[in-house]
């Protein structure tokens, strides 16, 4: 009986914040096909390199599919008695204090609801803190210093109606591709739009900027606050937002002093003409967007750069319209549910406020809560510093990698090992975490799981699942409550679903909120299953009685005026909430009913389907009024002759976190397969450093061993390594051991992007590339990285003094038997070059390529003889040579994943007659999918034709 494909799943990406719809659809064959959702307003359709390759990351390779103690399998009830005791056991002699939970924006808000209503209500601890701490935890900080709330203003919408889009901190092409999509769109047919990156490096992002300023690291208060300087000199300022709805300008104005071009370029290292530039710039286009990301973020200085922009923004009286406003873009596609959620130690459920009474009784209240934690937990950082000196003596951490992606990186490591006891939740059954732990708890990976996540626009979307549940995994929430029970709080998590869990989120952030609160989905406290099901997303606030979950022909006009009354008062339509529906006049009236020019006093304005804060003030602080942040700039000098150079750390475009999901795609490993150091060619220069040799990165807490990556675009001085490779990658790629602990003091958050750390190059005995069969051994190299290719591995390898023959190698590598295996082999002594192949039959099993220098084969042919088969000595000896013949061109290093077109086939097509990006896709189809590798084929074209023209 032939089986058909099941109808798509509505579900959503689990990689970024941006949020994306995905239609997911089980294939007769059991494979899973992955298409853009049409239909969801984030993406319209769009998919990334990473979204586009979700099918090929679901395998059950890897998991962990089985509860373990101390390595055993052991079954559920055992695992979830022992957690509880151990917990139980812990506070009872220590103290709530002693324990804690280290979450993750992974989670769905499900997960993490229960979380934080077990920890901060029953255990009675706040030490609940969660990897969003390292990616948002400044803006929130920002945020509720200026907002009295932890609210995102603006929508993706603002990007596209903007006349001046500045990116700052944020790489958004690679980062979040599909906003970087819509921006780039918006700007084609409008090219009068302007784009400002403000970016120590030129990364691919300014390919569609009109104005880069590489600045210093850690320059950005220094730039924004002497841009506050300049709009009030300018008299650009719109005086009366900031008389009605603000205070402390004057202050902050004060603050940032006689701040003139040439001081702030000073301070920046920009060129006073370029800052000229970018302020007048800002200062002639009402309809301005600041988007933001980690480069702001994580800084020692993070949250004085938000409030920084976030000054800018109320000077002007632009937040809160279309097309305007501050705009903070997260990192994790559950970064912002975390956040409504508490899931942060300062921090309490539905946006409350940890340190603020009535809300702890509130929530107290609402959950009958024995044990309230009245005082902030331990940050991250401080958290891991808590376990290193005893204070932690259990430890229970969900769906992150802290032994990779926390600053001091080792000493997290080491703090793990001395831990009492360790309970990691995870879907990977090897990460450099979960082999610390001692209870191993298997989690249901996304395709599994059902709740829902939040985007960086406030958007609530269902994550569906699609897919059994493998072996014996459960989701986290479930995990949770059966801990939670056996703690003796049965009644209080006596969830089934959850859609129950759901259904208490929305009815605490409605209870006793009357407007008073920003984060309100009342609308949805008393969900069904059905409804849940079949829930579309949403963007908060949804208060009981939206009209846009149930709306009304015409709303009541009593309803209508009950709604419009008092200081939170909102815009609502009369008719539907369609894009074609118009809002009622927003302008406010004066005593004889004349329009102001001011908007009226709302809580938030409707355009179309999108919901903006404060365009008329109502802000969450007692006094309604938003907070000028008197900050100015304390450059923080970390470089000195020991450790001259500048580390930044971050994301590559196709590998996500620490790669536990990324990982298992070949093609997402085809674009950068190991990890790199990014430097100017001035500075390569200096220490004798050539493209595509290895280099030590060394600061005070660690080092690294990685590729060089020579470009122009790097700022001299600076040194950019990403932070995904890990043990299970690599053999020295944790970038996160060279970041100290050092945090901003109001957020927590760490300074990633700002580490003092010096370079050698390394004198390598000879290079290497390998491709195998099987998972090869690695024991004992200086230096390798591992990637999967379609069928089997690739290697880069390196070393620094001959260890054994090159057949040994080979053999050790691997894993060969001493006999049936026939190896051919090339061998040039004086060149110091070794070609070998092994064969069982027509099979290879791998190859090996040695040379003094960076080996020269092409990987893309070499990676793509593992499928074939090898009759002739012909074909042998071509997987000998490591190319192909004339009839086969190497394609060349992958640019466009999606379709894995390499640079030599584009710069072909650009010699063959191909002038532009779109030709390039008519041909090739490169580009024409997620886009993400525009910028990369536009390098490449343009290079190619200056070629040509000479």
């Amino acid at each position: 009986m032939t089986q058909t494909a099941s109808l798509p799943t509505k579900t959503t990406c689990p990689y970024c914040g941006v949020g994306c719809g995905v239609l997911a659809a089980l294939e007769p064959d059991g494979s899973v096909s992955i298409k853009g959702d049409p239909e969801h307003p984030a993406n319209f359709g769009r998919l990334c390199s990473k979204g586009s390759a979700l099918a090929e990351t679901v395998g059950l390779e890897e998991r962990l599919l089985y509860p373990e103690i101390g390595g055993r399998r052991a079954g559920w009830d055992e695992v979830l008695d022992l957690v509880a005791q151990n917990f139980a056991a812990a506070v009872a002699e220590h103290g709530p204090d002693s324990v804690a939970f280290y979450v993750s924006g992974q989670l769905l808000t499900e997960d993490y609801y229960v979380a934080n209503k077990l920890m901060k209500g029953f255990i009675g601890s706040a030490n609940i803190d969660t990897n969003s701490r390292l990616c948002m935890a400044s803006s929130v900080a920002g945020h509720r210093r200026a907002f009295g709330s932890d609210t995102v203003p603006g929508t993706y919408e603002d990007l596209e109606l903007a006349d001046l889009v500045v990116l700052t901190g944020s790489n958004l092409a690679w980062c979040h591709p599909v906003l970087y999509q819509r921006l780039a769109a918006a700007k084609e047919k409008r090219p009068e739009m302007k784009v400002v990156l403000v970016d120590p490096r030129r990364t691919m992002t300014a390919d569609i900027a009109d104005l880069h300023l590489a600045i210093a690291p850690d320059g950005d208060v220094a730039l924004f606050a002497g841009l506050l300087r300049y709009l009030a000199e300018k008299e650009v300022l719109q005086e009366g937002y900031i008389e009605k709805h603000t205070t402390g300008f004057n202050q902050a104005l004060a603050a940032a002093g006689q701040l003139t071009v040439d001081e702030v370029a000073a301070s920046t290292g920009l060129q006073p003409a370029e800052i000229e530039t970018f302020y007048q710039l800002f200062a002639e286009h009402e309809r301005t967007v600041t988007v933001y990301s980690q480069g702001v973020n994580q800084s020692a200085a993070g949250t004085d750069k938000v409030n920084a922009i976030l000054n800018c923004h109320l000077a002007t009286g632009r937040i809160g319209r279309p097309g305007m406003g501050p705009f903070s873009v997260t990192g994790q596609p559950n970064a912002m549910g975390g956040r409504e959620v508490g899931g942060l130690a300062n921090m309490l459920a539905a946006h409350m406020d940890l340190e603020n009474g009535l809300h702890r009784n509130l929530v107290q209240h609402f959950w009958r809560a024995p044990r309230m934690a009245e005082k902030p937990g331990l940050k991250a950082v401080d958290m891991f510093e808590a376990v290193a000196d005893g204070r932690i003596k259990a430890l229970w951490i969900m769906a992150t990698n802290p032994a990779d992606s926390l600053p001091d990186a080792d000493a997290v490591e080491a703090a793990l090992k001395t831990c009492p006891f360790v309970v990691v939740s995870d879907i990977a059954s090897e990460t450099d975490t979960l082999r610390h732990a001692h209870v191993k708890l298997p989690s249901t990976g996304w395709g599994e799981k059902d709740g829902t996540v939040t985007n960086s626009e406030r958007r609530i979307s269902r994550q569906r699942a699609f897919l059994p549940a493998p072996g014996e995994a459960r989701p986290d929430w479930w995990q949770i409550v059966e801990v939670a029970k056996r703690m003796g709080f049965a009644q209080a998590f006596a969830y089934s679903s959850p859609v129950e869990v759901f259904r208490e989120h929305a009815g605490l952030s409605a209870h006793e909120n009357n407007g008073a609160r920003d984060f309100d989905i009342g609308a949805y406290a008393g969900i069904t299953a059905p409804e849940y099901a079949a829930l579309p997303s949403f963007q908060w606030p949804a208060p009981a009685g939206d009209a846009r979950v149930h709306p009304p022909a015409v709303i009541p006009e009593a309803a209508a005026k009950r709604r419009l009354s008092g200081t939170h008062s909102e815009t609502w339509r009369s008719h539907g909430t369609g894009p074609g529906s118009r809002e009622q006049s927003s302008l406010g009236r004066d005593d004889d009913g004349r329009e102001t020019g001011m908007p009226r006093p709302e809580l938030r304005r409707v355009e179309g389907n999108s919901i903006r804060f404060f365009a008329a003030g109502n802000f969450y602080t007692p006094d309604r009024r938003a907070r000028f942040l008197p900050v100015a700039p304390r450059p923080r000098a970390v470089t000195d002759a020991a450790f001259p150079f500048t580390l930044n750390t971050g994301r590559v475009r196709d590998h996500w976190h620490t790669m536990t999901r990324t990982a298992k795609s070949p093609r997402l490993s085809g674009h950068m397969a190991e990890p790199y150091a990014e430097l100017h060619p001035a500075d390569a220069a200096r220490f004798g450093i050539g493209e595509a040799e290895l280099v030590r990165v060394e600061s005070s807490h660690g080092a690294v061993l990685v590729r060089a990556l020579v470009s122009p675009r790097q700022r001299q001085g600076s040194v950019f390594v990403p932070m995904h490779w890990t043990d299970q990658f690599s053999a020295r790629g944790r970038v996160d051991a060279l970041v100290p602990p050092i945090t901003d003091p109001h957020s927590g958050q760490p300074a990633s992007k700002n580490v003092a750390v010096r370079l050698t190059r390394f004198e390598a005995e000879y290079y290497g590339f390998a491709v195998s069969a099987s998972r090869p051994v690695m024991d004992g190299l200086d230096y390798w990285a591992l990637a999967r290719c379609t069928d089997g591995w690739r290697l880069e390898l390196a070393h620094g003094k001959p260890l054994e023959t090159p057949e040994n190698l080979l053999r050790r590598l691997l894993i060969l038997a001493p006999h049936g295996v026939e190896i051919i082999a090339y061998h040039d002594a004086r060149q110091g070059s070794h070609r070998m192949a092994a064969f069982d039959g027509d099979r290879l099993l791998g190859a090996l390529y040695l040379s003094r220098a960076p080996v020269a084969a092409s990987r893309g042919f070499a990676v793509e003889q593992l499928g074939e088969p090898h009759p002739d000595p012909r074909s042998r000896y071509r997987v000998i040579a490591g190319r192909a013949g004339a009839d086969r061109p190497d394609p060349g290093a992958i640019v466009c994943s999606c379709f894995g077109v390499g640079a030599n086939q584009i710069a072909a097509a650009a010699r063959g007659g191909c002038t532009s990006v779109a030709a390039i896709g008519e041909t090739l189809q490169a580009g024409t999918n997620c886009g993400s590798c525009r910028a990369e084929i536009r390098g490449i074209l343009e290079a190619n034709l200056v070629v040509a023209a000479e």
